[in-house]
């Protein structure tokens, strides 16, 4: 693949693009060079042409040679032949292979396929130095390509915070008051939780920002109904981080009488919309002129004993 900043393609990428761009020769070289164990799992009459350009998070543009889809014997899935020609060796042209299959894999993804192809790259190799001098396995270029094999062929690892006793949790050091909040976040009720995570925050594993962030953290994504509550007690379990506890908790305070405040106003807008509703049904105004005057709800008018 060539990044689009680079200069125009040489002559030997232009012919060779404009030869195996046309699917009659691009069979001919599948049929010719691909591995007979994936030549066998390869419908060659359903080749298609892709756009071999791909769009990096950065936004910057390469392309790669030639891509071509096409379906499996067993009609179903999807195979991808990625087809470069270099004449020149690049030691890290494994790689590159590699990352660009993988932007292959992900715009058929996106494309809304539910599983991923099987991309097959090749590398076409037209250079002076012969022969090619560099492995086309991407794993030789780790040092330790046994670990590296292992790690990218078997399942990655996997921390499951729900499945995670709270017991084993507390044992976690200065990941314990993290992982502990992340797993019950979403309990209604977090008084039962300070149990546990007071003598975690007592271990002395977390500074007073970190467990500061961890309160905000709980305000903010919990769904506790008395956050402030948590805190306080939390404040009166924890007295080194007392004074910081505290001041949160106050502040959850001032917000609930805010609350309160803005609350209080709001009933009080709507019974005198009550008032004067009922004024009006008394008057023998119809109910629909009522609720477009008052902004009341049919709900709200049932409300009014005449």
């Amino acid at each position: 693949m060539k990044k689009k900043k680079n200069r125009t393609p040489t002559p030997h990428d232009a012919t060779f693009r404009q030869f195996l761009t046309h699917p009659d020769v691009a069979r001919d070289f599948m049929e010719l060079h691909l591995p007979a164990e994936l030549r066998a799992i390869c419908d060659l009459s359903t080749l298609k042409l892709e756009s071999g350009s791909f769009v990096e998070d950065d936004l910057r543009q390469y392309f790669s040679d030639v891509l071509y889809s096409l379906k499996t014997t067993a009609g179903e899935g999807y195979v991808h032949v990625l087809i470069e020609h270099q004449s020149s060796p690049d030691k890290h042209m494994a790689f590159r292979l590699m990352r660009y299959a993988v932007a292959a894999m992900q715009r058929h993804l996106e494309a809304g396929h539910k599983k991923l192809p099987l991309v097959i790259p090749v590398l076409f190799y037209t250079g002076k130095r012969s022969p090619y001098p560099y492995s086309t396995r991407w794993l030789n270029e780790f040092d330790e390509l046994a670990l590296a094999g292992k790690l990218y062929s078997s399942a990655f690892p996997l921390v499951d915070v729900t499945v995670i006793p709270d017991d084993e949790i507390a044992g976690h050091r200065s990941m314990a008051a993290l992982t502990l909040l992340q797993k019950h976040i979403h309990q209604r009720d977090l008084a039962e939780l300070t149990d546990r995570l007071a003598p975690i925050l007592l271990a002395g594993y977390l500074s007073s920002s970190q467990v500061i962030s961890l309160v905000h953290y709980i305000v903010q994504a919990g769904e506790t109904a008395d956050a402030e509550g948590f805190v306080r007690e939390l404040a009166q379990r924890v007295p080194q981080h007392g004074d910081a506890l505290m001041t949160i908790a106050q502040q959850l305070e001032q917000n609930g009488i805010q609350k309160g405040i803005q609350l209080g106003r709001q009933e009080g807008r709507n019974e005198g919309k009550l008032e004067v509703a009922r004024t009006m049904l008394q008057n023998g105004l119809d109910r629909n002129t009522i609720m477009k005057m008052t902004g009341l709800t049919e709900d709200d008018l049932a409300q009014i004993r005449h």
